[in-house]
C-alpha cells in the first residue's frame, strides 16, 4: 500500500544479515582467501546478475503487459500468478503486486525499514536501494529523489510511493513508450530498464 507511516514486520529488519546472507557472506570470504574466486570478477558477476540478467525477467513481464491487454488485466488482478505463469516464481517473489503508471500517476517504491526486492523478477537489489538515504528521502521527497535519478514529472502528475514489506512486493510496469507500436516484444523487453520497475526511471526511448 502507499506509505503511510504504518509499521510492518520483517524477516530483514533493519541492517542485520539474515542466516543465508551470512553464509553467503562466509563462503564468499572462503573463496577469495583461497584464491579459488577473483574478487574483481565476483564483482563483474553480481554487477551482470544485478543489471543485466535478472532485471530481463522484470522486462520480458512489462512488455508481455504492453502487448496483451489481457496479461496486463491479469496483472492488475493477481500479479503474482501472472508473473509465475511466465516462470518466474521463488522466494521474494511469492506475493507480487503490480503498479501501472498512466499519464495522470507516476509510481515508486521502496522498503522504509529495510530492503524487501523482487528478486524473481529484478535480480539483485542495487546498492541505492539498501541505503538509509534512500529509504527515507524517498517517502518525505520522491519528486526530489526522482530529479537526482534524472526523472523529472509534470507538476500535475500524482507520485505514489509504496511501501514494501516482507508479505507484499512491488513492480512498477512503466509507461510504454511513444513510437513502438510496431516493435516485436523482445525489442520492447530491451528498452525496459532495472529503474523503471522501480519507479527511479522511466523506459528507454527507441530513439
Amino acid at each position: 500500500m502507499p506509505h503511510d507511516g504504518h509499521h510492518h514486520d520483517h524477516d530483514d529488519e533493519g541492517s542485520e544479515l539474515s542466516p543465508l546472507a551470512l553464509r553467503v557472506k562466509a563462503l564468499e570470504s572462503l573463496l577469495v582467501e583461497k584464491g579459488y574466486v577473483d574478487p574483481a570478477a565476483l564483482d563483474v558477476m553480481i554487477e551482470t546478475y544485478e543489471t543485466k540478467i535478472g532485471p530481463r525477467n522484470g522486462a520480458r513481464v512489462v512488455a508481455r503487459a504492453w502487448t496483451d491487454s489481457a496479461f496486463a488485466d491479469w496483472l492488475k488482478r493477481d500479479a503474482t500468478a501472472a508473473i509465475g505463469s511466465m516462470g518466474y516464481e521463488g522466494r521474494q517473489g511469492e506475493h507480487m503486486v503490480a503498479l501501472f503508471n498512466t499519464p495522470e500517476t507516476h509510481n515508486m517504491v521502496v522498503c522504509t525499514l529495510c530492503s524487501c526486492y523482487p528478486w524473481p523478477v529484478l535480480g539483485l537489489p542495487p546498492v541505492w536501494y539498501k541505503s538509509m538515504p534512500y529509504r527515507s528521502r524517498a517517502v518525505i521527497e520522491p519528486r526530489e529523489v526522482l530529479k537526482e535519478f534524472g526523472v523529472s514529472l509534470p507538476e500535475g502528475k500524482d507520485v505514489r510511493v509504496w511501501d514494501s514489506t516482507a508479505e507484499i512486493r512491488y513492480l512498477v510496469i512503466p509507461e510504454r513508450p511513444e513510437g513502438t507500436g510496431g516493435m516485436s516484444e523482445e525489442d520492447l523487453a530491451n528498452l525496459v530498464t532495472r529503474d523503471s520497475m522501480i519507479g527511479t526511471g522511466v523506459a528507454k526511448s527507441p530513439a
